[in-house]
């Protein structure tokens, strides 16, 4: 594999303290590299020093001369006065883009509820970041650097993207390093790990499934070790023990630098964690919604469906994952759970023992607080906590509690407005959880938080006895802490025995065949690559199925034509330039290829316009 970018010795540091320290890492082509860490270990910091956008203090970074390379980085850089078009494929003609497979897909994976010719400032900012995302896409790189790209992204739009990239280039070439939470991705792209902690990046074979089994061999070892280590103290400390009373000072100091030496230890790495905390006691009746329906004043006046016919009992101890495209009615239907949402039609029942809590997207919970301590939060709810039941209770301080959920003594000082976002989101569970709900409501839960910490949840909300509902396009939460799914799709609530690849299955049948109703995708053409048909010139059946087969069959045939002309110009560009025989051969066997290319072009816009009608 040819090498195509190093880092050596890399060293940088930041006023408040050290971000990386004497770094070495490499890319070759073939490589598929997830970058994983604790919120603010420097992940980020590292794809901006590779990408060559932030220059280390010592070290240097070395491209192989005339590779080409990408990023995606957080911030909101397309120009806002650009229209999606522009912004995506620049000035090139139509044609020109239009025949050219990887752009297609690229814009019918990413912008489907785009409006083609929209202006990019006047989008919500989860469309500006795929409009991005798909400007980088677009082109050609011989690497490529993604932060966070499953952000404002759903399920479909996260398994478009895992597949472009592992299809983005021919085996063995090309380079993709990628810093995302979506564990599902990781595991599904990439073939190597780098973990960022501490000052350095320490590499791992496979994706975040082998990188997680890897990693607790490592913290195994090193237990093992530490204990040895200690092991070895203690029998220091009984030897100095059994000496003579009459000690000089030396000795004593000895013995108490080895006390401290066992006690102050740390752990090999920070573990958070978090005990399961009381729940009230919850009966056999929890939520019945019973053939409930809701609809909303439509803005051009009369209504507009969000949900039908809706048939759903809630169990106690159910824990189920709800899944479906952006405006299709899952904040809808968990309204309806939590009773802010009143029913156009049927009605919905609540047991008496319900008591419902929802960590929203939002951060509303923690407005009141906003210039508090963090200790001081915890310690306005209770002076004293008990976490655990029966000989395993133990009874905790709010500062305890706090440090027991990964938050560091110098952190309980901080007002809650200073905190990260990961923080926030920490705080903000926790404060749910005091209120002991036995029904339990995560919206979007995985936003602003590391794999770290999304593991840590993941084994608090494993041995939490309530009713758990999940509504996340994190496809490896909801796999991993739901039993069952259900799907919105056309207003309606679906149950999924397959799962989420059920679920992608038939979102994908919706689309090829033109029902797809959901406010996500209605908002836009459904493929700006080409105008609108005409009125009553959609088709159907046998003959819309042999439509579809043709126009596979010319991207197939135009993408053949292309390495033709290619190489075509190659020989052009070897031959004797003396034979203008040789010359004018191959010249009019290159302007055939272009006819040909010119003819399947038309015919491919043709074939859109008529199944698009």
């Amino acid at each position: 594999m040819a090498h195509l970018l190093g880092a050596e010795r890399l060293h940088l540091e930041f006023p408040t303290r050290i971000v990386f320290d004497e770094v070495t890492v490499g890319l070759a082509d073939g490589d598929r590299v997830g970058i994983v860490g604790r919120n603010g270990d420097g992940k980020s910091t590292l794809l901006k020093l590779l990408a060559g956008r932030l220059e280390p203090d010592s070290g240097r970074v070395t491209p192989r001369r005339g590779i080409r390379i990408g990023m995606l980085d957080q911030a909101d850089t397309v120009d806002p006065d650009l229209t999606v078009a522009e912004a995506v494929v620049g000035g090139i003609d139509e044609h020109v883009w239009a025949g050219d497979a990887k752009v297609r897909d690229v814009i019918a994976g990413l912008l489907g509820d785009v409006p083609w010719q929209g202006r990019v400032g006047d989008l919500s900012g989860g469309q500006r970041r795929r409009v991005g995302l798909a400007a980088l896409l677009v082109g050609e790189w011989d690497v490529v650097f993604l932060d966070e790209p499953t952000n404002h992204l759903d399920v479909e739009g996260i398994a478009w993207l895992a597949q472009h990239v592992k299809q983005r280039w021919a085996g063995g070439q090309g380079a993709l390093v990628v810093v995302t939470h979506d564990r599902w991705f990781l595991d599904e792209v990439c073939t190597a790990t780098w973990e960022v902690h501490d000052g350095v990046v320490e590499p791992f074979e496979g994706g975040y499934a082998a990188y997680i089994l890897q990693r607790v061999e490592r913290d195994r070892m090193a237990a093992a070790t530490e204990a040895r280590r200690q092991n070895l103290m203690r029998k220091e400390l009984a030897w100095l023990r059994r000496g003579a009373p009459a000690r000089t000072s030396k000795p004593k100091f000895r013995i108490e630098a080895a006390n401290q030496l066992i006690e102050d230890v740390p752990p090999p790495r920070n573990r958070v964690e978090l005990d399961r905390l009381a729940v009230a006691r919850l009966g056999k009746d929890v939520v019945d919604v019973l053939d409930a329906g809701v609809e909303f004043p439509a803005p051009g006046g009369g209504t507009r469906t969000v949900l039908k016919d809706v048939e759903w009992r809630i169990a106690p101890g159910e824990r189920t994952g709800i899944l479906g495209v952006n405006g299709a009615g899952k904040s809808t239907l968990l309204g309806l759970v939590t009773g802010a949402v009143t029913p156009s039609s049927g009605r919905v029942k609540r047991g008496k023992t319900v008591r419902i809590a929802t960590l929203s997207q939002e951060l509303a919970e923690l407005a009141e607080w906003a210039d508090e301590r963090v200790s001081a939060v915890v310690a306005a709810q209770r002076s004293s906590y008990t976490i655990g039941a029966g000989s395993k209770a133990v009874e905790l301080t709010p500062g305890q509690l706090l440090e027991r959920l990964g938050f560091t003594s110098r952190q309980l000082a901080t007002p809650v407005r200073d905190l990260s976002g990961g923080q926030k989101r920490r705080l903000q569970l926790l404060l749910i959880l005091l209120q002991e709900p036995n029904v339990l409501i995560l919206d979007e839960p995985t936003n602003d938080l590391d794999t770290d910490m999304l593991a840590a949840i993941e084994d608090l909300l494993d041995s939490w006895p309530g009713t758990l509902l999940v509504v996340s396009h994190d496809r490896y939460l909801v796999e991993r802490v739901t039993d069952q799914q259900y799907a919105i799709l056309d207003g309606h609530l679906r149950h999924l025995p397959g799962g989420v690849e059920e679920y992608l299955r038939l979102r994908a049948g919706q689309v090829q065949g033109g029902t797809d109703a959901s406010p996500a995708r209605a908002a836009a053409p459904a493929a700006p690559a080409a105008p609108a048909a005409p009125a009553g010139s959609a088709l159907e059946g046998a003959a819309r199925r042999a439509a579809e087969k043709e126009l596979s069959s010319i991207d197939r045939r135009l993408e053949k034509l292309q390495a033709q002309i290619a190489e075509q110009h190659e020989q052009l560009a070897r031959h004797d330039q003396a034979d203008y025989v040789g010359l004018g051969v191959l010249g009019d066997e290159l302007g055939e290829l272009e006819a040909s290319v010119a003819d399947l072009e038309t015919r491919w816009l043709e074939l859109s316009e008529l199944l698009e009608g």
